[in-house]
């Protein structure tokens, strides 16, 4: 099933189109929620705006999450105090 949460898939259409998404959630009218590398916040999507990978992700994990993306963690890119 290609409309499932945590599927990683690319955006055709729209402002963040040829970003990679993750699905967080799927409505009863057919519309899917997503998150994008462009904008963090869950977005109401069409599937038809989707090109759908293979890749499953846990939602649960947002370091999951952000490795689909190809966003870099915060802890990551903090510096060591010395």
């Amino acid at each position: 099933m290609l409309l499932e949460v945590g599927r990683v898939c690319i955006k055709r259409f729209g402002r963040d189109a040829g970003d990679r998404a993750v699905i967080t959630a799927v409505e009863e009218n057919g519309f899917v929620r997503v998150v994008t590398t462009k904008r963090h916040n869950e977005r109401r999507c069409n599937p038809r705006h989707l090109e759908f990978l293979n890749q499953v992700v846990d939602v649960k994990s947002r370091s999951a999450v952000d490795n689909a993306l190809g966003i870099e963690s915060k802890e990551a890119t903090q510096t060591p105090k010395a």
